[in-house]
């Protein structure tokens, strides 16, 4: 079977966050066929997945840097049937909704990776491959996984939607951010003036908020509010789930701050209380471009005949755990394109490059 045939396969499974257990089912079987076992540790039950995280390695036959490949199983929620199919050297999904190339598009090119490496007896210094599930919701089944298992000090994943080249050298600290206003319910036709209103406490507060792209290093969004229970009641509670995202940490707890204050300033205004509570979502990480997981991408990519570009992501990926746990984890760009829509794709040459990177990565680490 090659990498495009894989991919379609995997995209066809809808795997939205915790319902993995088809995908994960069909990634140990083609890890099987390669005669490679799969260790999957008991993560699902405790993040309320299907599936555990899926470990496989095979054991070095050179000397030189073990690697690993991380690839997660989980897509956004699609809002129909994937259907991929192939058009003029495009893979779309002819169904209406997302295709599933993030992250499958990698799942898929890391496995025929392994099957070529297996296959051509080609020399490596140690290979392993893990697949989690629970990324798009805040890279919970990477957090679940125990890093001590891996051999490997240095590791990729293809994570990234621009050009095949492109090199993330860091991405983003998150902070989640719950705010519930509490006021006081009155009938609004007949006592409103005894109401306090939750939701126009938590409406003063968003409007003060500075949202969207703060500076060149930080953002910050409002994404789900709810609250009242009835169109003639004035609101007692009203909550706001809100995140703020930076390259810098400093700027990151300055925001922050800022926010808390229009929250707790809007509360007094409106007579309401607030109680807010704060997640770190993940930690931001920054690389040089010397810096060795950078150099062997660098030369890989260049062997396959790619220019490499260097960028920053304002979004996370399983990447921000393991660097945050002391290894070296580099995303790479894999092609993907308008991910998280109807429109998602990716090239059938995409697909195949890939594969060809993951060789020449692994040539590269043996040098």
């Amino acid at each position: 079977m090659n990498v495009v045939d894989l991919f379609t396969e995997l995209a066809a499974l809808p795997s939205p966050p915790g319902e993995e257990r088809a995908v994960a089912d069909r990634v140990i079987g083609e890890l099987e066929l390669l005669g490679l076992e799969v260790e999957e540790d008991a993560a699902g039950a405790q993040i309320g997945s299907t599936m555990g995280n899926l470990l496989c390695r095979l054991e070095p036959t050179a000397e030189g840097e073990p690697l690993f490949f991380c690839a997660h199983l989980d897509t956004v929620p699609p809002t129909g049937p994937i259907e991929p199919v192939e058009d003029e050297g495009m893979i779309r999904n002819g169904a209406g909704t997302i295709l599933g190339a993030d992250n499958k598009s990698a799942v898929a090119a890391m496995i025929e990776g392994a099957r070529r490496v297996l296959d051509e007896g080609r020399p490596h210094a140690g290979i392993e491959l893990l697949f989690t599930p629970k990324e798009e919701v805040g890279l919970i089944g990477a957090y679940a996984f125990d890093h001590t298992k891996l051999r490997a000090r240095l590791g990729y994943v293809y994570d990234q939607a621009a050009p095949i080249g492109e090199v993330i050298l860091g991405a983003p600290s998150s902070q989640a951010m719950e705010v519930r206003f509490h006021g006081r319910p009155a009938h609004s036709g007949m006592f409103p003036e005894e109401g306090r209103s939750a939701i126009a406490a938590a409406a003063r507060a968003i409007a003060d908020l500075r949202l969207g792209r703060i500076d060149e290093d930080s953002t910050s969004n409002v994404g789900v509010i709810h609250g009242g229970t009835a169109g003639n009641i004035v609101p007692e509670w009203c909550t706001f789930l809100a995140e703020a995202r930076s390259h810098d940490e400093r700027k990151l707890a300055d925001l922050v701050q800022e926010m808390l204050e229009a929250c707790s300033f809007a509360a007094t205004a409106a007579d309401c209380e607030v109680e807010t509570t704060l997640k770190k979502s993940y930690r931001g990480y920054r690389f040089r471009r010397d810096d060795e997981v950078v150099r062997l991408a660098a030369g890989a990519l260049q062997a396959r005949g790619f220019v490499p570009t260097y960028g920053l992501s304002g979004g996370a990926a399983d990447a921000n755990v393991f660097n945050e746990r002391g290894l070296q984890c580099l995303n790479l760009a894999n092609g993907m394109t308008d991910i998280h829509t109807a429109d998602e794709r990716i090239a059938v040459a995409d697909l195949e490059a890939m594969v060809d990177v993951t060789l020449a990565l692994v040539d590269a680490a043996r040098g």
